[in-house]
């Protein structure tokens, strides 16, 4: 047979055929009929047929039990089939004078019953001992300590040379983490050990098994034999005597080990370990004292769950806490960005990462220490394309991300959550790389070896010489407290999203009400306003007609007049005002030039404004709605004008600048300019600097100009120095 990992992998190791030699077997159907048995019954019962296949239970009866009741086998089947065989093994007997017990199990329709020596090979009374051993093991409630103590009991107990705690890792490989040896053994604490070496069906078997005995190595396992009808084989699961894998014999031979006995370590109904004992010479333990053995097992594994329970109630208390208070700020706070990073409880308080990214309305907030922005953007992008999941985690970033190499050292592992794959938002949690120093109990990557026949053996690790491995690119795994508290987490981000989606929705419709408010405002301005401001200068008109009336008074009609004019320019103005944010761009890519012209012409005859002190230089070319912009360069350039008149030459410079990304044009005069304080009003409503004297104006012009702007999603700003002019620049992006 070829002997491969696979192999281990596959081997059928609960229908071997056969049991090992220190004990005996009898397997009986429903009628107590044998239809199995060893092979070894004569050595142990000389005087008995060597096949008894088809025969009644109660053949042996006379020579098995000379001081048992007639029909004591069928009385232990039925009472055991009422109460359960945990009330009746082992059964006490004697054959030819030693003393045996009787152990009775189920395997499908049929019933085991296994004799094997009633003493040990130890002088240990293992029964007494254990009541003290298990005091002293639990004296310590620390968990490395607990585990060191369990271990040298057990030796204490049953006396093998060799008494080791090993924990099994999510992979299946396993690690020896407390150990208790005689003085002239190497240590072996701390080495590990490939998952093959205790397969994935040896791994379920010790789930059912609770404790397991190989007596001696080299002892020869006798054959199970049936009637020739039966062609299934006989599932062992629950048998003691079960013979081993020679896989497994072959590889304890390699250790120098002649007896080995475990005792299974549970966590939630998981295998979580071994206390794996090994012997150098045979050693055969007795059905109580495997009982008793197996009662520390269980112990230890109540006080495994009780401390690891323990600790993760601690964690999880403190993760639930920062999520409760995330979950305050975010529906306390405006912005969700700055509920979860800006303040003392954030996070990186949801889980043990040193680092955290939240990608949110196209901003990234790092907190802690993290990749460069540019870094995790290329994570994000790879999420999107490769996670389908909500959430998603691993400690093995490079493998899954190879570019993540390059900064593995603070993102070997990430723990995701999406908030939204299509508008590219996520949390992110970073651990860093752990470089981890694993040795191996010989290089596990050599399981078979050729003999000089050709023929292929196990040979795990023949000299089990330690053999170092160092393992770069993964972080420090993340453990179900963590996911769990990222998951609360999600929920409470999505439920304050939705909360402030809810909120959006009620202000887009208090928005809308507010518009049609204004827009029965602008009716009534337009309509209520603008035609009693018309009958007043129609009748300051009428007045003036009046050839008799006195200077003083001609020119008060007149103030009048031109004050109408002016209520009514800026009427006009303020509808304008109000009309912008609701109307719809009409982009088109135009050459202002023509428009500016117009203006300008426009302007020179309404201000009698010497041509030759208005200069238009470039003009390139801008992607904006025609008639918007047309008001944005009339209402800056009508200012650069009316500001610069009282100049000496006055002096207006129109002209535009383009690079790659966006157009600045600039309108410059050499007029009154701004003084420093009134710049950062200059774009308010009704706003008006202190030095523009009886120029008029409204203080709406440059408010229409920064909404129309903004409108484009543009910039205007203003660079001006009092007494010294000012360009105001309108940036337009490509």
């Amino acid at each position: 047979m070829n002997v491969d990992l696979t192999n281990c992998d596959r081997e059928p190791i609960h229908i071997p055929g056969k049991i090992q030699s220190h004990g005996f077997l009898f397997v009986i159907n429903q009628d107590n009929v044998i239809v199995y048995h060893s092979d070894n019954i004569t050595v142990f019962l000389p005087d008995i047929s060597p096949n008894l296949l088809g025969k009644h239970i109660n053949i042996i009866e006379p020579i098995i039990g000379k001081n048992e009741p007639p029909n004591f086998i069928s009385q232990l089947l039925s009472f055991g089939k009422i109460k359960g065989f945990d009330q009746t093994n082992p059964f006490n007997t004697n054959i030819r004078g030693v003393a045996f017990h009787l152990i009775i199990s189920v395997s499908a329709d049929f019933y085991l019953l296994e004799f094997e020596p009633a003493h040990s090979d130890s002088a240990t009374d293992v029964q007494k001992m254990i009541g003290r051993s298990i005091a002293e093991m639990l004296a310590d409630k620390n968990l490395q300590n607990l585990l060191s103590n369990s271990a040298v009991q057990v030796k204490n107990v049953i006396g093998y040379d060799r008494v080791m705690v090993y924990r099994f890792a999510e992979d299946g490989h396993g690690e020896v983490i407390a150990e208790a040896k005689n003085t002239e053994l190497p240590s072996w604490l701390g080495l590990h050990y490939p998952a093959s070496d205790i397969p994935k069906q040896a791994r379920e078997l010790y789930k059912l098994n609770l404790t397991r005995l190989i007596a001696n190595v080299h002892a020869e396992p006798s054959a199970i034999l049936t009637i020739a009808a039966n062609e299934l084989p006989l599932d062992m699961t629950n048998s003691g005597l079960r013979a081993v894998s020679p896989i497994h014999i072959q590889y304890l031979k390699n250790m120098g080990v002649e007896s080995s006995f475990s005792i299974s370590l549970m966590y939630k109904g998981e295998l979580w370990g071994l206390i794996a004992c090994h012997n150098y010479s045979p050693r055969f333990i007795d059905y109580r004292s495997r009982e008793s053995a197996k009662l520390i097992g269980q112990i230890l594994s109540s006080a495994l769950e009780f401390r690891q329970d323990e600790e993760n109630q601690h964690t999880q208390a403190l993760f639930k806490s920062a999520v409760a208070q995330l979950s305050r700020l975010m529906l306390k706070d405006t912005n969700i960005d700055h509920a979860l990073t800006a303040h003392s409880v954030n996070l990186l308080n949801a889980v043990e990462a040193p680092g955290a990214a939240l990608i949110f309305e196209n901003h990234i907030h790092t907190l802690g220490i993290t990749p460069t922005d540019l870094q995790i953007t290329s994570v994000v992008a790879w999420l999107k394309n490769n996670v389908s999941d909500n959430f998603y985690y691993t400690n093995q970033l490079p493998v899954e991300f190879p570019e993540s190499a390059l900064f593995k050292n603070v993102a070997s592992g990430i723990m995701v959550t999406t908030l939204s794959r299509e508008l590219g938002e996520y949390v992110i949690w970073f651990k860093p790389e752990q470089l981890e120093t694993i040795t191996w109990a010989g290089t596990p990557d050599k399981p078979v070896e050729t003999t000089v026949d050709g023929v292929a053996q196990l040979s795990p690790r023949h000299s089990f010489e330690a053999w170092s491995q160092t393992v770069s690119g993964t972080s420090k795994n993340w453990t179900n407290e963590e996911v769990k508290s990222v998951m609360r987490l999600r929920s409470e981000i999505t439920y304050a999203i939705n909360q402030k989606a809810g909120a959006i929705r009620l202000l887009n419709e208090k928005l809308k009400e507010a518009y049609e408010e204004l827009d029965t405002f602008s009716f009534t301005i337009s309509h209520d306003l603008k035609n009693p401001i018309s009958t007043v200068k129609s009748y300051a008109q009428i007045l003036l007609r009046d050839k008799g009336m006195n200077p003083q008074s001609v020119k008060i009609l007149e103030r009048i007049n031109k004050g109408a004019d002016k209520m009514n320019n800026m009427i006009n103005e303020v509808l304008d005002y109000s009309r912008i944010g609701r109307l719809e761009l009409t982009l088109s890519n135009i050459d202002p030039k023509p428009i500016i012209q117009d203006i300008v012409r426009d302007l020179l005859l309404i201000y009698d404004f010497d041509e030759s002190c208005i200069t238009i230089g470039k003009t390139p070319r801008i992607q904006c709605d025609p008639v918007m912009i047309s008001q944005v360069f009339s209402n800056i350039i009508s200012n650069a004008i009316k500001y610069s008149m009282h100049s000496n030459p006055p002096k207006v410079t129109i002209s535009g600048t383009k690079n790659n990304h966006e157009v600045v044009y600039s309108i410059t005069d050499n007029g009154l300019g701004i003084d420093i304080k009134q710049r950062p009003r200059i774009f308010e409503l009704f706003h008006r600097t202190d030095n523009v004297g009886d120029i008029e104006g409204s203080g709406v012009g440059l408010a229409i100009v920064k909404r129309i702007i903004d409108k484009h999603k543009g910039k205007v700003w203003v660079e001006s120095e009092l007494g010294n002019g000012s360009t105001f620049n309108i940036l337009f992006n490509k």
